[in-house]
């Protein structure tokens, strides 16, 4: 694994158990999905680099439809393989756009955070299906 990979993986295991809170990005106290990678984010760069925007946790919201693979290809590396410290991001309930991403901690394995659960390390059965776009870190 790459050292840069590592503190990525490590940086995002450091989440887990995290509670689930929209909008949230505070390690310990509350994350949602974004803010699970805003926060690996701060971990290694320091400051984030754009202030985010209120959005809706509604899966059903098309206004904000194609945000979250517009800010990805804006901020992150678009990368071909699945490999762990990337960013994977998810297309939810048939659904074309993507509206849930996580952390590959390994061939096969992600964190991410989601409602119910909090930040769970999770299989990427079930879920390979639905990927939409992977990312590198810059």
């Amino acid at each position: 694994m790459r050292d840069d990979a590592e503190r990525i993986v490590a940086a995002a295991r450091a989440w887990i158990g995290t509670p689930y809170r929209h909008q949230a990005s505070t390690l310990g106290a509350g994350c949602d999905c974004l803010g699970l990678v805003r926060g690996v984010w701060r971990e290694i760069y320091g400051d984030e680099p754009v202030t985010m925007p209120p959005y809706r946790a509604d899966m059903r919201d098309v206004a904000f439809a194609g945000a979250l693979l517009e800010a990805a290809e804006t901020l992150l590396v678009r990368a071909e393989a699945m490999e762990a410290g990337r960013v994977v991001l998810f297309r939810l309930n048939g659904a074309a756009a993507p509206k849930h991403c996580g952390i590959l901690v390994g061939e096969d394995r992600f964190v991410h955070a989601q409602e119910g659960l909090g930040v769970v390390e999770a299989s990427l059965e079930g879920w390979a299906r639905r990927v939409a776009g992977v990312f590198a870190f810059p």
